[in-house]
Protein backbone atom coordinates (compact mmCIF):
# COMPACT_ATOMS: atom_id res chain seq x y z
CA UNK A 1 0.00 0.00 0.00
CA UNK A 2 1.22 3.34 -0.48
CA UNK A 3 2.02 5.88 2.36
CA UNK A 4 -0.60 7.51 4.18
CA UNK A 5 -1.25 11.13 2.01
CA UNK A 6 -2.55 14.44 3.89
CA UNK A 7 -3.20 17.43 2.48
CA UNK A 8 -3.87 21.08 3.86
CA UNK A 9 -0.90 20.05 6.41
CA UNK A 10 1.44 22.54 6.82
CA UNK A 11 3.64 20.27 9.25
CA UNK A 12 4.27 17.71 6.43
CA UNK A 13 6.88 17.64 4.04
CA UNK A 14 6.21 20.38 1.47
CA UNK A 15 6.87 17.90 -1.65
CA UNK A 16 3.78 15.57 -0.03
CA UNK A 17 1.60 18.42 0.13
CA UNK A 18 -0.95 19.69 -2.48
CA UNK A 19 -2.20 23.27 -2.98
CA UNK A 20 -5.65 24.02 -1.16
CA UNK A 21 -8.05 24.90 -3.75
CA UNK A 22 -9.84 28.47 -2.96
CA UNK A 23 -12.99 28.30 -0.43
CA UNK A 24 -15.56 27.37 -2.38
CA UNK A 25 -14.01 25.24 -5.28
CA UNK A 26 -16.46 22.18 -5.35
CA UNK A 27 -13.28 20.59 -7.19
CA UNK A 28 -12.01 20.39 -11.13
CA UNK A 29 -14.54 21.93 -13.18
CA UNK A 30 -16.30 19.68 -15.25
CA UNK A 31 -15.96 16.93 -12.80
CA UNK A 32 -18.12 13.76 -14.33
CA UNK A 33 -18.00 11.38 -11.23
CA UNK A 34 -21.32 12.12 -8.88
CA UNK A 35 -20.61 12.23 -5.36
CA UNK A 36 -23.59 11.07 -3.68
CA UNK A 37 -23.85 12.38 0.39
CA UNK A 38 -24.94 10.27 3.03
CA UNK A 39 -26.17 11.61 6.26
CA UNK A 40 -26.15 8.91 9.31
CA UNK A 41 -29.14 10.26 11.57
CA UNK A 42 -31.07 7.09 12.99
CA UNK A 43 -29.72 7.02 16.53
CA UNK A 44 -31.47 7.21 19.69
CA UNK A 45 -29.84 10.00 21.57
CA UNK A 46 -29.22 7.67 24.82
CA UNK A 47 -26.63 9.86 26.29
CA UNK A 48 -28.78 12.96 25.92
CA UNK A 49 -31.42 11.39 27.64
CA UNK A 50 -33.11 9.55 24.65
CA UNK A 51 -33.28 12.23 23.04
CA UNK A 52 -33.04 11.56 19.02
CA UNK A 53 -30.09 14.27 17.53
CA UNK A 54 -32.27 14.48 14.43
CA UNK A 55 -34.96 16.24 16.05
CA UNK A 56 -32.57 18.79 18.10
CA UNK A 57 -33.01 22.18 17.13
CA UNK A 58 -30.53 24.40 15.15
CA UNK A 59 -30.43 27.68 13.20
CA UNK A 60 -34.38 27.58 12.94
CA UNK A 61 -34.84 24.19 12.20
CA UNK A 62 -33.38 20.79 13.07
CA UNK A 63 -30.26 19.77 13.09
CA UNK A 64 -30.77 16.86 10.68
CA UNK A 65 -32.05 19.43 8.12
CA UNK A 66 -28.78 21.30 8.54
CA UNK A 67 -26.80 18.11 8.28
CA UNK A 68 -28.70 17.20 5.04
CA UNK A 69 -27.98 20.78 3.63
CA UNK A 70 -24.37 20.63 4.18
CA UNK A 71 -23.96 17.95 1.87
CA UNK A 72 -26.03 19.61 -0.32
CA UNK A 73 -24.19 22.72 -0.87
CA UNK A 74 -20.93 20.97 -0.21
CA UNK A 75 -21.23 19.24 -4.08
CA UNK A 76 -23.23 15.81 -3.24
CA UNK A 77 -25.84 14.74 -4.68
CA UNK A 78 -28.17 12.51 -4.67
CA UNK A 79 -28.24 13.14 -0.46
CA UNK A 80 -29.70 10.29 1.06
CA UNK A 81 -30.46 10.79 5.19
CA UNK A 82 -30.76 7.37 6.92
CA UNK A 83 -33.78 7.95 9.90
CA UNK A 84 -34.31 5.10 12.87
CA UNK A 85 -34.90 6.36 16.50
CA UNK A 86 -38.24 8.99 15.79
CA UNK A 87 -38.18 8.79 12.03
CA UNK A 88 -41.78 9.28 12.22
CA UNK A 89 -41.30 12.24 14.11
CA UNK A 90 -38.34 13.75 11.99
CA UNK A 91 -41.10 12.78 8.48
CA UNK A 92 -43.60 15.41 10.97
CA UNK A 93 -41.80 17.39 12.33
CA UNK A 94 -38.85 18.25 9.08
CA UNK A 95 -40.06 20.85 6.64
CA UNK A 96 -36.83 21.15 5.06
CA UNK A 97 -36.15 17.41 3.83
CA UNK A 98 -37.95 17.59 0.48
CA UNK A 99 -35.03 17.14 -1.47
CA UNK A 100 -33.40 14.14 0.19
CA UNK A 101 -34.08 10.67 -0.18
CA UNK A 102 -35.32 9.46 3.49
CA UNK A 103 -34.20 5.75 4.16
CA UNK A 104 -35.65 3.61 7.15
CA UNK A 105 -33.41 1.50 9.32
CA UNK A 106 -35.58 -0.59 10.81
CA UNK A 107 -32.19 -2.15 12.96
CA UNK A 108 -31.15 0.85 14.18
CA UNK A 109 -30.19 -0.22 17.72
CA UNK A 110 -27.73 -2.22 16.51
CA UNK A 111 -25.66 0.68 16.08
CA UNK A 112 -23.85 2.98 13.40
CA UNK A 113 -23.11 0.02 10.90
CA UNK A 114 -26.64 -0.76 10.41
CA UNK A 115 -27.09 2.93 9.26
CA UNK A 116 -24.03 2.73 6.68
CA UNK A 117 -24.90 -0.88 5.52
CA UNK A 118 -28.49 0.77 4.96
CA UNK A 119 -27.40 4.08 3.50
CA UNK A 120 -24.86 2.12 1.39
CA UNK A 121 -27.58 -0.04 -0.07
CA UNK A 122 -30.32 2.24 -0.93
CA UNK A 123 -27.36 4.01 -3.25
CA UNK A 124 -27.48 1.01 -5.28
CA UNK A 125 -28.38 1.78 -8.78
CA UNK A 126 -27.72 5.64 -8.30
CA UNK A 127 -24.94 7.46 -10.81
CA UNK A 128 -23.30 8.11 -8.01
CA UNK A 129 -19.41 6.71 -7.90
CA UNK A 130 -18.62 7.64 -4.75
CA UNK A 131 -19.82 9.05 -1.71
CA UNK A 132 -19.88 11.09 1.64
CA UNK A 133 -20.74 9.93 4.64
CA UNK A 134 -21.36 12.21 7.15
CA UNK A 135 -23.12 12.63 10.96
CA UNK A 136 -26.09 14.53 11.84
CA UNK A 137 -24.60 15.39 15.45
CA UNK A 138 -21.33 17.67 14.04
CA UNK A 139 -23.17 21.32 13.47
CA UNK A 140 -19.17 23.09 13.09
CA UNK A 141 -18.90 20.96 9.76
CA UNK A 142 -19.88 22.86 6.98
CA UNK A 143 -20.27 22.76 2.87
CA UNK A 144 -16.77 24.18 2.91
CA UNK A 145 -15.42 21.02 4.47
CA UNK A 146 -17.19 18.59 2.41
CA UNK A 147 -16.33 20.85 -0.66
CA UNK A 148 -12.42 20.41 0.31
CA UNK A 149 -12.44 16.56 1.12
CA UNK A 150 -14.32 16.10 -2.55
CA UNK A 151 -11.91 18.02 -4.10
CA UNK A 152 -9.08 16.87 -2.72
CA UNK A 153 -9.79 13.58 -2.30
CA UNK A 154 -11.34 12.38 -5.38
CA UNK A 155 -8.36 12.64 -7.47
CA UNK A 156 -8.28 10.89 -10.98
CA UNK A 157 -9.82 7.53 -9.71
CA UNK A 158 -13.04 8.78 -7.91
CA UNK A 159 -14.07 4.30 -7.81
CA UNK A 160 -11.30 3.76 -5.65
CA UNK A 161 -10.88 6.57 -3.64
CA UNK A 162 -10.28 7.26 0.22
CA UNK A 163 -9.86 9.91 1.99
CA UNK A 164 -11.34 11.71 4.84
CA UNK A 165 -11.12 15.28 6.69
CA UNK A 166 -8.60 15.50 9.31
CA UNK A 167 -8.32 17.82 11.82
CA UNK A 168 -4.59 18.72 13.12
CA UNK A 169 -3.72 15.01 11.74
CA UNK A 170 -6.16 13.16 13.10
CA UNK A 171 -8.84 11.67 11.15
CA UNK A 172 -12.43 12.07 11.26
CA UNK A 173 -15.69 13.81 9.34
CA UNK A 174 -16.54 14.21 6.40
CA UNK A 175 -15.32 10.64 4.91
CA UNK A 176 -15.35 9.95 1.09
CA UNK A 177 -15.40 6.27 -0.28
CA UNK A 178 -15.28 5.70 -3.85
CA UNK A 179 -17.69 2.64 -5.03
CA UNK A 180 -15.06 0.21 -5.03
CA UNK A 181 -15.28 0.65 -1.45
CA UNK A 182 -18.63 -0.02 -0.89
CA UNK A 183 -18.92 -3.40 -0.31
CA UNK A 184 -15.97 -4.00 1.90
CA UNK A 185 -17.68 -1.80 4.04
CA UNK A 186 -20.63 -3.38 4.36
CA UNK A 187 -19.53 -6.53 4.76
CA UNK A 188 -17.58 -4.93 7.95
CA UNK A 189 -19.61 -2.73 9.03
CA UNK A 190 -20.85 -4.31 12.66
CA UNK A 191 -22.24 -2.71 15.48
CA UNK A 192 -21.04 0.61 16.46
CA UNK A 193 -17.82 0.42 14.84
CA UNK A 194 -19.18 1.38 11.68
CA UNK A 195 -15.94 1.75 8.49
CA UNK A 196 -13.61 1.95 11.49
CA UNK A 197 -12.24 -1.66 10.55
CA UNK A 198 -12.12 -0.79 7.36
CA UNK A 199 -10.44 2.31 7.27
CA UNK A 200 -7.62 0.72 9.71
CA UNK A 201 -7.22 -1.89 7.24
CA UNK A 202 -6.57 1.02 4.80
CA UNK A 203 -5.26 3.51 6.31
CA UNK A 204 -2.01 3.63 4.59
CA UNK A 205 -4.48 4.33 1.36
CA UNK A 206 -6.57 6.96 3.44
CA UNK A 207 -6.14 10.71 2.15
CA UNK A 208 -6.25 12.81 5.22
CA UNK A 209 -7.85 16.32 3.97
CA UNK A 210 -7.17 18.86 6.92
CA UNK A 211 -10.02 21.23 7.53
CA UNK A 212 -9.09 22.34 11.07
CA UNK A 213 -8.73 26.02 9.37
CA UNK A 214 -12.72 25.36 7.57
CA UNK A 215 -14.52 23.36 10.25
CA UNK A 216 -14.79 21.91 14.18
CA UNK A 217 -15.49 18.04 14.94
CA UNK A 218 -17.15 18.77 17.73
CA UNK A 219 -19.82 16.25 18.08
CA UNK A 220 -22.84 16.18 20.50
CA UNK A 221 -22.84 13.14 22.52
CA UNK A 222 -24.27 14.52 26.26
CA UNK A 223 -26.60 17.18 27.59
CA UNK A 224 -23.12 19.39 28.62
CA UNK A 225 -22.69 19.17 24.63
CA UNK A 226 -25.45 20.95 23.72
CA UNK A 227 -23.36 23.94 23.43
CA UNK A 228 -22.50 23.42 20.21
CA UNK A 229 -26.10 24.54 19.30
CA UNK A 230 -25.13 27.94 20.14
CA UNK A 231 -21.53 28.48 19.96
CA UNK A 232 -19.48 30.15 17.41
CA UNK A 233 -17.73 28.44 14.86
CA UNK A 234 -14.85 30.16 14.89
CA UNK A 235 -14.30 29.86 18.90
CA UNK A 236 -14.62 26.43 18.54
CA UNK A 237 -11.76 26.51 15.77
CA UNK A 238 -10.01 28.63 18.09
CA UNK A 239 -9.43 25.06 20.94
CA UNK A 240 -12.85 24.97 22.63
CA UNK A 241 -13.36 21.35 22.11
CA UNK A 242 -13.33 19.18 25.09
CA UNK A 243 -13.66 16.07 22.75
CA UNK A 244 -10.74 14.48 20.52
CA UNK A 245 -11.59 14.72 16.52
CA UNK A 246 -14.26 11.43 16.20
CA UNK A 247 -12.48 9.33 13.43
CA UNK A 248 -14.91 8.50 10.43
CA UNK A 249 -18.10 6.17 11.80
CA UNK A 250 -16.59 5.29 14.25
CA UNK A 251 -18.52 5.18 17.56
Amino acid sequence: MTQQRRTHGSHHHPHDVRRPRPAGDGGPPGRAAPVAGLLLAAGAGRRLGGRPKALLEYRGGLLVEHAARVLREGGCDPVHVVLGAAADAVRERATGLGPYRLVDNPEWAEGMGSSLRRGLASLAGSRARAVVVALVDQPGIGPDAVRRVIGEGLGDAPDSALAAAAYDGKRGHPVLFGIEHWPGIVASATGDQGARAYLKAYESSVTLVECADLAAPDDIDTPADLRLLADDLSALRKGGSDHPARSATDR
